[in-house]
């Protein structure tokens, strides 16, 4: 579309479309937003909010488990409520809920509470039971942002009862004895860190030969170290499938090359994946293509039907907020015929087990593999003065460089509270930050961040402090 729109349509009111509904109405364009469920999508209300406020309940428990370190003794044994941490997780995303709520009404922007099905053109089909009949909307152009659902898988049937996707594991009735987790990506890992911490014997099952497959290979195994001491079961290259089910557990085959073994586990989670929402979304109405479950999007997210847009996780990997809430500002500021860099800015990604785990761009492996001469850089925590202090010795800074123009090619953390430290690095990528420029900045002591810079010093043979 090449004359900016008058009037734009969201469908879903998630971290892409909400964002997309707000920017737009700054930009002077009347906005809608349809939302079938509540507004803030799977990530504020079933995903990213609810799981971190649990997995910080598990955190505070593990701190009071370990206090008698730092000299304070609790005294008694420490009692777990699964119902308050649940309750306690529930009021804080509908506390953001209500906010984005807020925020739409603020800015002007339209909210009908319906599903919304693309009729062809520029016009949407809604029903619901706060609509008489059907409402066939009309704008200017169509934005899609209704995000992505659990993967169904076959050999492991969800029912909600002895098997559970991510939204049972979210609002247990009560810890159960024993837990299998399928699927060790961010998911699975940060469920069955969760677990483990209030007393749960877990089991994590991968395909692949790895947990947290898509991270650097010395973080996985980092990892995979810290779980097993934590008596967490792991299984990796291992495939499975249901058995039987029966009054006390659900029977699984776990089956490891050649060898098949069939255990039971008190509840079984499912994180096999999840897939773009676009069932009965009128595709067939329009020019959209799907790819693998998901909508093709070319730059600024435009589709293959001029009329119609596309962001978030309905597009693909990487299914993640802050990339769902970007690409939909850069689609919007682009609808607005603002200047919009066709090359968005590289995406860190985050998952919040114990340890933490944050990465952005390149691992080791994949920059070598795309031929580029590198440096790499690392940093123990245990060497870091901050950590320390906190208690939190583990883990490490990884920097990969290339080694000719010391442009940053990716940097891989794990360890306490990496998650807040990965921002640093991202902006450094954006900004065009060398090995020299990360060398050379001063950081602040005694922080964690100081990790960073001595990293960049490893990279360059001149570490100080490991």
């Amino acid at each position: 579309m090449t004359i900016r729109p008058s009037t734009l349509l969201v469908i879903g009111g998630g971290p892409a479309g909400y964002v997309a509904a707000i920017r737009a109405s700054q930009l002077g364009i009347r906005t809608t937003v349809v939302e079938r469920e509540d507004l803030g999508g799977i990530c504020l209300n079933w995903g990213c909010i609810p799981t971190k406020a649990l997995l910080h309940a598990a955190d505070t428990l593990s701190a009071i488990r370990s206090a008698s370190d730092l000299g304070i003794d609790i005294g008694g044994d420490v009692t777990i409520e699964i119902s308050r941490m649940v309750g306690r997780s529930r009021a804080v995303s509908e506390r953001l809920r209500q906010g984005v709520q807020y925020l739409l009404k603020k800015h002007d922007v339209e909210v009908i509470r319906g599903y919304a099905r693309l009729s062809g053109g520029c016009g949407v089909q809604v029903t619901g039971e706060d609509i008489e009949g059907n409402r066939v909307l009309q704008a200017d152009a169509i934005l899609v942002a209704t995000g992505a659902s659990p993967r169904e898988f076959e050999a492991l049937p969800v029912d909600g009862e002895r098997i559970w996707n991510y939204r049972h594991a979210l609002a247990p009735r009560s810890v159960p004895s024993s837990l299998l987790v399928v699927g060790a990506g961010a998911i699975g890992m940060e469920f069955a860190s969760f677990y483990a911490a209030i007393g749960t014997l877990v089991t994590v099952v991968e395909s692949r030969d790895a947990v947290l497959p898509s991270e650097d290979i010395e973080v996985s195994n980092h990892v995979a170290q810290a779980y097993l001491r934590r008596g967490i079961k792991l299984r990796t290259g291992t495939s499975a499938a249901l058995d039987r089910l029966d009054e006390q557990a659900a029977w699984v085959n776990l089956r490891t090359g050649d060898a098949t073994d069939t255990l039971p586990f008190e509840k079984v989670l499912v994180c096999t994946g999840v897939i773009g929402n676009t069932a009965d979304l009128g595709l067939g109405n329009t020019a959209v293509v799907t790819e693998h479950g998901c909508i093709r999007v070319h730059a600024f997210g435009q589709t293959d039907d001029p009329c119609i847009y596309a962001a978030g996780d309905v597009c693909g990997a990487p299914m993640l907020a802050h990339k769902a809430s970007r690409e939909a500002v850069r689609c919007v500021e682009h609808l607005a015929g603002l200047l919009v860099d066709p090359q968005p800015p590289l995406i860190p990604a985050c998952t919040y087990c114990e340890p933490q785990v944050a990465s952005v761009g390149l691992t080791e492996a994949a920059a070598r593999a795309g031929g580029r001469a590198v440096s790499v850089g690392r940093a123990p925590f245990q060497s870091n003065g901050k950590a320390l202090a906190l208690g939190r010795p583990e883990g490490f800074v990884k920097t990969v460089f290339d080694a000719q123009t010391g442009e940053l090619l990716g940097a891989h953390l794990v360890g306490s509270e990496v998650t807040e430290l990965i921002q640093g690095l991202s902006l450094a990528h954006q900004l065009e930050a060398t090995d020299e420029d990360l060398m050379q900045h001063i950081y602040a002591h005694p922080t964690l961040s100081e990790a960073i810079g001595e990293s960049a010093l490893s990279a360059l043979g001149r570490a100080v402090h490991s």
